[in-house]
């Protein structure tokens, strides 16, 4: 007898590989697997594919390719955008802060914070609202005349509650005052456009398996004449501004996976925003005390969060994936410990409602007939396990 098909809704934590992708991956590990730097013909083979995937980036950004940086993923590319720029800028200008929100992803987060533990940086941590938005008037306010700020980063869109940020208009107070200005898109890719002169930003970080591609490979958009210092050193590759040599495969998968989905992205969001908006409702309507969490319309389209009063997620999850539905936690614990989000905790989400989160979170395989299971199945896991086990306060 055959497993029931899975139900998959943690497509923000990562998403399967589409069959194109492999496809055309495949050859370079096989048939052109030389080295990309080396002078024969196999690595001159892949070299060429090198290249075509930096120019396919670049086209589908609005950039140069020469302003595309390869990398593992999207923590070394917002490692590299940190302690590249920031540490440049200063040396060019004495420029001594940084400016990120508290409910970045923790590769900013912690990076930025290392930056002023151990090497002399000021951070200025900006708060959000209920619904994860910063504010521009407090953004203004932080950056004054800009002179003394070394580097600005605000996330695109969030991996835990969905709320989009204003980058393009904060991207715009920082040009004026000549202040570089990063985002982490890891959660936009492939859900928002990412063409870098609508959004007016000097660095933008992506991850492949966000948007159907490998795991292990990202990229790192940075703008022309934008101070940038090296975080990898030991070779002249990436125009040597980061040592190592380049995943041919995953860079070529990553090129097609974001072609594509950038060619579907509009219809995509159109069909995933009417399930989404059906989750949401259904939840709400049927799940006693869930409660959305992040803003309701500046939202991926793709993006459901919740939290559950007077439950757990560890055991939302469990049932859930037992019953064949596969979720993530808005809360994102850590193991062993009832630590809420730091996210949540940032929109003044109660310690004992943000260890409730749920979030799901669609994608291609995702049917309304999906939705429909999940909005009949959840309200009963729920109220089994607030009979069973309620939240101790």
């Amino acid at each position: 007898m055959n497993a029931p098909r899975l139900i998959y809704m943690d497509h923000s934590a990562t998403t399967p590989l589409r069959p194109e992708v492999l496809d055309a991956m495949l050859p370079y590990f096989t048939e052109y697997y030389g080295n990309a730097s080396s002078i024969h013909s196999v690595g001159r083979r892949a070299g060429v594919a090198l290249a075509q995937a930096r120019r396919t980036i670049a086209e589908l950004l609005g950039a140069k390719p020469a302003e595309i940086l390869f990398t593992s993923g999207g923590t070394e590319s917002d490692n590299a955008a940190l302690r590249g720029i920031a540490p440049a800028r200063r040396a060019a200008t004495g420029a001594n802060r940084i400016i990120t929100t508290a409910v970045e992803h923790k590769a900013v987060l912690q990076t930025a914070q290392d930056l002023a533990d151990h090497f002399g940086f000021t951070l200025t941590l900006l708060p959000v609202d209920s619904d994860g938005m910063v504010a521009l008037r407090d953004v203004e306010a932080a950056l004054g005349d800009g002179q003394d700020v070394a580097l600005v980063s605000v996330m695109l869109a969030n991996n835990e509650v969905g709320t989009i940020q204003p980058v393009a208009e904060i991207a715009a107070l920082c040009r004026e005052r000549g202040v570089p200005i990063h985002t982490d898109a890891v959660q936009a890719a492939g859900k928002l456009s990412l063409r870098v002169d609508e959004l007016g930003v000097d660095a933008l970080s992506t991850s492949a398996h966000k948007f159907y591609g490998p795991k292990g490979t990202g990229f790192l958009y940075v703008r022309s004449g934008t101070p940038f210092w090296p975080t990898m050193t030991g070779g002249s590759h990436e125009a040597s501004r980061r040592a190592g040599t380049e995943n041919v495969p995953g860079i070529v998968g990553m090129a097609r996976a974001l072609a594509l989905v950038e060619a579907e992205r509009e219809q995509e969001n159109a069909r995933l925003r009417v399930l989404r908006d059906r989750l949401i409702g259904g939840i709400l309507e049927t799940v006693d005390g869930a409660v959305v969490t992040g803003s309701r319309t500046a939202r991926l389209a793709n993006h459901a969060s919740f939290v559950l009063r007077g439950v757990e997620a560890e055991g939302v999850l469990i049932a859930l994936d037992l019953a064949g539905i596969a979720a993530s936690s808005g809360s994102a614990c850590m193991s062993g410990s009832h630590r809420p989000s730091h996210v949540l905790e940032a929109m003044g989400v109660p310690a004992a409602d943000a260890v409730g989160g749920l979030r799901l979170s669609l994608g291609h395989s995702n049917t309304p007939e999906d939705v429909e299971t999940v909005l009949a199945r959840l309200p009963a896991i729920v109220a089994q396990i607030k009979g069973v086990a309620p939240v101790l306060l």
